[in-house]
């Protein structure tokens, strides 16, 4: 029956957006124990390899991964990555408890925008898939647009690993960021795609060439992608803290990703223009927020200050 379409449409996207909701918090969590694991590596001056807290650190990010794997097939990226924001919420809540890294007022009210973009993002959230079999997923990546976009990330990709990487990395935090965030456009698209794909390999009746060749393309993209991400947020957690890391990755990576999927799976189609506005509102928030978070880390602004700086004035 109709209705029980449209249940089940209305029930999938909600599913995903559940999983990314617990998945988010999962993530937080990852780059704290990191951090936490590294720090007590040092102080014993080992290797974070052979640290408890930094490999139940990596376990989390291996679960959370799952889950945003499972999250991004049953629901559209353009909700599924700016979620992400509630896992930046809480890993900064965790740091200031494990790292000690306290949040002063900016950092609080960072954490509120993050929460308000993120339900606007939610509730406006498109309510269809784009792209529903490999067939499309096929011509989708033949696309000429999607192949030039990925081409030019691979081309800066190369230039940051192979020469800025080792030149300015320890210094700069935007060239870690800036590599874990571009290869967010082959990452998210992979676990999206694999699931279409999967649906063609894993049925009943026997799977095409292409069809498994195409599973295998994703896969093997998907891992190189996420073990090269893993290899670099740990050396900016080396040099880094969390909070900054995870805040400025986020803002970065969502934008990397919405994009990528805005040229592969087309999703901002299925959304009216009082939702499109509605989510760019929301987006905005949401890394006004984050951005908050990332300041608050330097800035040494509280209430009561304020009122000591009245009172000698």
């Amino acid at each position: 029956m109709a209705s029980d379409s449209e249940l089940s449409a209305v029930s999938l996207p909600a599913a995903g957006i559940v999983i990314a909701v617990i998945s988010s918090f999962i993530n937080g969590s990852t780059f704290v124990l990191q951090k936490k694991g590294i720090q007590r590596s040092r102080d014993k001056a080992g290797s974070y390899v052979t640290d408890a807290v930094w490999w139940s650190g990596t376990l989390a990010m291996i679960v959370g991964q799952i889950g945003n794997f499972l999250a991004y097939n049953v629901a559209p990226a353009v909700i599924v990555t700016p979620l992400g924001a509630l896992g930046v919420l809480f890993g900064a809540v965790l740091a200031s408890w494990i790292l000690e890294e306290h949040l002063n007022i900016l950092g609080k009210l960072g954490c509120v925008l993050c929460c308000c973009g993120s339900v606007v993002l939610v509730i406006h959230a498109p309510k269809a898939e784009a792209v529903t079999s490999r067939l499309e997923l096929e011509e989708r990546l033949s696309d000429p647009v999607f192949v030039v976009y990925a081409l030019l990330v691979v081309l800066m990709l190369i230039m940051l690993i192979v020469w800025i990487a080792p030149a300015h990395g320890t210094s700069n935090i935007m060239v870690y960021v800036a590599i874990c965030s571009l290869l967010g456009s082959f990452t998210v698209p992979s676990s999206k795609g694999l699931g279409l794909a999967a649906q063609d390999v894993f049925n009943e009746g026997p799977s095409s060439s292409r069809a498994t060749a195409l599973f295998l393309g994703l896969l093997g993209t998907l891992a190189v992608s996420i073990l090269i991400q893993f290899y670099f947020i740990n050396k900016a957690l080396e040099s880094f803290s969390s909070n900054m890391f995870e805040a400025v990755y986020y803002v970065t990576f969502t934008s990397t990703v919405i994009l990528s999927s805005a040229l592969l799976f087309k999703e901002w189609t299925a959304l009216t223009l009082n939702d499109s506005l509605a989510m760019l509102c929301g987006l905005t928030t949401v890394c006004v927020g984050v951005v908050l978070l990332r300041i608050s880390q330097e800035a040494s602004l509280t209430w009561k200050q304020q009122g000591l700086r009245e009172k000698t004035d």
